[in-house]
This record gives structure tokens, sequence and C-alpha cells, in this order.
């Protein structure tokens, strides 16, 4: 054996009752697994960790992650391996690299900037899903990434690489090269498809497309993740149709981020869960994702309205640059309630400015919109056309709109799995890029029992794996992989805060993925153990 973890509390993943065991692994896979009890010798290694007061648990699947470059630009990219996470899910929302042409690359690095940056450090070798995995897997120098990531198809990238910005219905052909380049996707290794319907140019896409891209998705046993048409005013209708759409394409949902945030939804979360109970018994394959705070985050620019944004990132600053157009920009989302606010009108002083992509606008972060144009004395919409413009559509923000009872509501749901969408750049980022699986497990477990510990880890590992259709990861069982994280229930915690959110967890000692030490003793290992996890099945008919 490689390494033996002795008298360590086993939280295996399925939800079970913890037991006390040794740990055995070898060869990258948990070997043996001798419980406190059982006759026979304990195994023996060249290496033993003794884990007295420890928990044991699978490492942590982060279902909605936005690491896509930042696994390319950060060796460490501690932001995820200190919280215990072993594989992210990203390709989110719609929007990310591949597949591409030279034309889509470009406008979707401009347009995505503030959540990845603007990939200018990045040697974009690759255009085709196959070979961005391919590209992870070779990561630092041919020795990997930090942590393993799967891969979900972006719509909306697909949508702008077949017809480009235009909000239309997309023609046969443009619907027949959409399809192709998803089950192109799925073939190479993807593990389903992601939408953005709030985001531009994916929105545009009607129920009968997406439908058309799910059935293609079901064909290859994969899942659909939208982040769907409204989290506002709309919210309960933009649910129905997700669960309505992948029911008649007979395709799986995972629900991005399932929050029911803005006023308009205070304490509506048990409808949600009426909803999404209903469509389990009738038959439904659902799962959903969430993150253990109220506070959501974005970029600015997604706050307009769609039609503001056709054309992409350069016919944006054209209308915001027109008095006119901003003008009729501005009414909408400051009285009727622009579709990128969810349909709710936009309240200024709920709009913090967590990041900037240029030194020079600094100023406004940590700041709301409104405390910023009351510093300037100004309306907080020309604040907002000003920042937008000056920082060429690259400012995040944090937007504090969310409900803690309804999130407590729906991280207890049986479907539930735990997502950080983390954003990690920008000068003040949201702390769920640094905290969210500590965060569960310390707060919403240990001080407000919210979970059982055995049900949260099994919410952050099993039940993930199982979404992903994942058949060696996920739960502490003999063959498994041996991607672990070791954790004192006692002390585990979330450091990062609002006003500090890079700070890393505490009671988090040990990390391994594939057996090898990713954290250990609290501190990161040179080890990148990482790489891009891809299912290839085959299509159905």
């Amino acid at each position: 054996m490689d390494t033996v973890v002795r008298d360590v509390n086993v939280i295996d993943g399925t939800g079970g009752p913890s037991y006390r065991a040794d740990v055995a692994l070898a060869d990258g896979r948990i070997a043996a697994i001798h419980r406190a009890g059982d006759g026979g010798a304990r195994p023996t290694a060249r290496r033993t960790i003794d884990a007295h007061g420890l928990a044991l648990a699978p490492g942590f699947i982060d279902m909605h992650a936005h690491s896509d470059l930042a696994l390319l630009r950060d060796p460490a990219h501690e932001a995820k391996a200190a919280q215990g996470v072993t594989l992210e899910v990203i390709g989110q929302d719609g929007l990310s690299y591949a597949p591409v042409d030279d034309r889509t690359l470009a406008e979707v690095r401009a347009q995505i900037a503030g959540w990845n940056g603007d990939g200018s450090d990045i040697d974009f070798s690759w255009r085709s899903v196959g070979e961005y995995l391919d590209r992870l897997d070779h990561g630092f120098d041919g020795h990997g990434i930090a942590v393993n990531a799967a891969y979900l198809i972006p719509q909306g990238t697909v949508r702008m690489l077949a017809l480009g910005w235009d909000d239309r219905p997309a023609t046969d052909a443009e619907l027949a090269r959409m399809k192709q380049l998803v089950a192109e996707g799925l073939e190479q290794g993807a593990v389903g498809l992601s939408s953005g319907l709030t985001y531009t140019p994916g929105m545009y896409a009607s129920d009968a497309e997406l439908t058309e891209l799910c059935r293609v998705v079901a064909r290859y046993e994969g899942y659909y993740c939208p982040h769907h048409r409204s989290y506002g005013a709309g919210a309960l209708q933009a649910y129905e149709e997700m669960v309505g759409l992948t029911r008649e394409a007979g395709c799986a949902l995972h629900l991005a981020h399932a929050t029911m945030n803005f006023g308009v939804n205070e304490g509506r979360a048990p409808e949600l869960l009426a909803l999404l109970d209903e469509a389990l018994a009738a038959g439904a394959d659902i799962s959903l994702d969430t993150y253990p705070y109220t506070p959501g985050c974005t970029t600015l620019v997604a706050m307009l309205p769609s039609w503001a944004s056709e054309g992409g990132p350069d016919a944006i600053l054209a209308r915001l640059r027109d008095d006119a157009e901003a003008a009729r920009i501005r009414h909408v989302m400051e009285v009727e309630g622009a579709d990128g606010c969810h349909g709710v009108p936009m309240e200024w002083d709920t709009i913090e400015i967590s990041g900037v992509a240029h030194p020079e606008l600094a100023g406004y972060v940590g700041k709301t919109v409104a405390e910023s144009a009351a510093e300037r004395g100004e309306e907080p919409w020309v604040t907002a056309r000003r920042l937008l413009i000056e920082d060429r559509l690259g400012s995040t923000i944090l937007q504090h709109v969310g409900h803690e009872e309804n999130v407590r509501q729906i991280m207890r749901h049986r479907v539930h799995t735990g997502g950080s969408d983390g954003i990690l750049q920008g000068a003040k980022p949201h702390p769920r890029a640094y905290g969210t699986f500590p965060q569960y497990l310390g707060k919403y477990v240990r001080e407000l029992g919210i979970l059982s510990l055995e049900e949260c880890v099994a919410h952050l590992t099993g039940r993930a794996a199982a979404r992903l259709r994942l058949p060696d990861r996920g739960l502490v069982r003999e063959g498994y992989r041996a991607d672990l994280v070791l954790f004192d229930p006692e002390t585990v915690a979330a450091g990062s805060t609002f006003e500090e959110p890079r700070t890393l967890p505490s009671g988090i000692p040990h990390v391994l993925i594939d057996g090898r030490f990713v954290i250990e003793d609290g501190k990161r290992t040179d080890v990148l153990a990482g790489r891009a996890v891809r299912r290839t099945p085959t299509a159905r008919g």
C-alpha cells in the first residue's frame, strides 16, 4: 500500500451512518477498508496518517464552477484545492471557450472577461471541446492541473458559432449545425450542455430550439444544465419551462444555482420544491445545485436588456455611448425591469461592484452603484453607464437580493448538490469562490444543524457523482479513485468573508487526488494530479 489513513471516521458519500476504519490507498485508488472491529490484520503502508478525530470523505464536487481559464493560469488553484474540491464542472451558463473558431473565441473572451479575465495570459491553442480537454490534461508543462475538471458544452457559444449574435430563430441548417456541434462535444468527452438564458446570445434560443439540442444530449445520456430565463419576477415559470422542455426531450435536468431571489420571491422556496417533487414523482430526472450564501454574483453588463446586447460587445458599447439608446436602456432597467435583471426594476443599492478589468477604476470596488453615485453627486444610472463604458463591460458585481430561508429550504432537498458558482476575478470576489464547501460543513451542519454531516457530505459528493454518471468517484468504497478529503468536523469553517474574500478555510488538513496529496498538513503541495474527466458514452438510436 502507498498510504493508510488510520483510525478515521469515514463518511462515505452515501448518506449512511459514519464508521471508524483504516483506509488503505494504492495506485491512485482505495485498495482496502478495514472497519473497526473487523478481524484480521490492519493494513500497513509506506506512509501512515494518524487521523484520529478527523473525518474522511470523498473529494467534494463543485457542480457549478467558473475555473475555465483559472485551471490553466494558476497551478496552485488554492481557491478550490484548499476547500477539499477534487472535481469542478466548468463550461457553465452557456458561455465558455470551446467549441469556437477564431471569430467566436475573440467574442466570447470579451463577453466573459468579467468571469475569467480577458485571457491575454493564455495560449488558446484549442478550438474543439476535445482539444480543450486535452489542454487541461497537459496543464502546466505536461504535468496536469490542480484539480479534476468535467466540461459542459456551452449553448450560447454554440449558437454564437453557428449563427452569430442575431436575435432570431435558427434556420434548419443552423439548427443542424448546432446539433452537430453538441454531438461532437459529447463524443469528445463533455458531460452535458449548459445554457445562460439571461445572457446573450444563448437567451435568443426558443424552447423548440433548446428541446432539439436536449434531444441530442439525451441520446448521449448527458444532462442539461440551464441558468434559466428568470430568477426574479418569472422564476417559477422559468423553472416550469425547463422541467417541461427536458421532459419532452427525454433529457436529465440539473438546475444551476437554484435560488429564489428578489423581494417578489421571499418565502417562496416551498413552491419551487413542490414543483420539483411533482415532476420527480412523475418520473423526471432532476437535480440542482446551490451555494450557501444569499447574494448572487455576475457581470454588470448582464443586467442590460437582451436587445441592448444584440450584436456582441462592440454593439453594446455603441448603444451605451449613444444618448438616445442609453436613455431607452435606462428606462427598461429602472422602470420596466430588464430581462437581464430577471424582470425586476434595478435597485442600485443592491449592486456592489466586486471587480473591474482596468485598475484605474478600482475606486468603484466594494461600493454599491448607489454609493459611488452619491459620492459623485449624480444619478446611479449615470455612474453605471460610465463604468460599463470605461471598463469595456469587464466589471463584476455582487447582487444582494437573496433570502436566507429560501437558501436553507432548498439545500435540504433530496436532489440538492453543492456548487460554488465561484468567480475568481476581481479585487473583491464573492466569498463563495473560496468558502462554499467549508461553509456548508461549518455553518449549516455544525452551527445550524440544517443538514446532518452524513447527509451534507452525500450532497457534496456521491449525489453529484451520480448526476455526472461517474462510476468510480464520489464514494469511499474499495476500487474507487482515491479522491479524498480529511477534515475536522469540529473546526472546519470558511475563512472567506465579504470583506476578505480570498481567505482560505480552516479545518481541512489533507486533500488527495488519485492518492496524491494536493493539500498536506494544511498547505498546498506542488502536486498537479488533476485531469479532464471525460465521459465517452455511445449514442442511443
